[in-house]
């Protein structure tokens, strides 16, 4: 049931998504995505299951995820120009996933 709750809030998410890109304001289609809805499930999952230190570690990381979101924005916004659409959020998602990929690494390393 859980795992249903959860499927179906995504839905949800994608549905306000293709709805606002259809409006007026479609550019509000990108703040949607930092709604928390993840962030409120991992939160929850990880402050019922593990220690407060550990809820609070996860919260800290979440910090630091913005840079590579924002090194996702930032390619995308210079690719667009440049590319096909299809070609430019592959770029941009392989620079999310190069940032991510190197924030796990520092962390682990600062943290492990």
């Amino acid at each position: 049931m859980d795992l249903m709750f959860k499927a179906l809030l995504g839905a949800g998410v994608v549905l306000i998504l293709a709805a606002l890109a259809k409006t007026r304001n479609y550019y509000i289609a990108g703040l949607v995505p930092l709604f928390p809805t993840f962030a409120l499930i991992a939160h929850y999952i990880v402050g019922k299951g593990r220690s407060l230190e550990d809820l609070k570690a996860t919260i800290v990381f979440g910090m630091w995820s913005i840079i590579p979101y924002f090194i996702y924005l930032a390619t995308l916004y210079v690719m667009v120009d440049r590319m096909r659409l299809e070609a430019s959020l592959a770029v941009a998602a392989v620079a999310w996933l190069m940032a991510a990929t190197a924030l796990v690494s520092v962390w682990v390393r600062i943290h492990g």
